[in-house]
């Protein structure tokens, strides 16, 4: 899941976790180095991003955000991230999606 969340300073953030897990605000907010984040506001999203809820890809968007990739990615081949629209997928080693997008591995995911 490709997730936006809003800092404690009015930034935005990408959050790149398995499907089977859900965010942990409190590990994104330690991997920031901010004090708080949550999810950001679905308008937020798109004005930043240029995609819709549910398409977000961590490539390619308007802005270039502070991105964060779930370290369980960091043993993968190969994984699948939106390519920018619903349903629509691209499949790339984590590696270059951390070059690609500037992005630090980290645990931010519970379950």
């Amino acid at each position: 899941k490709t997730l936006v969340v809003s800092t404690d300073n009015n930034k935005l953030a990408v959050a790149v976790v398995p499907v089977n897990t859900k965010l942990s605000e409190k590990k994104m907010a330690k991997a920031l180095g901010v004090k708080k984040v949550e999810m950001a506001q679905a308008n937020a999203v798109m004005v930043a991003t240029g995609y819709v809820l549910g398409g977000v890809s961590p490539l390619g968007q308007k802005k270039r955000l502070a991105s964060v990739i779930h370290k369980s990615a960091e043993g993968l081949a190969i994984m699948h991230v939106s390519a920018g629209k619903r349903g629509l997928e691209v499949a790339l080693s984590p590696a270059d999606l951390a070059t690609l997008t500037g992005a630090k591995f980290a645990d931010i995911s519970v379950g």
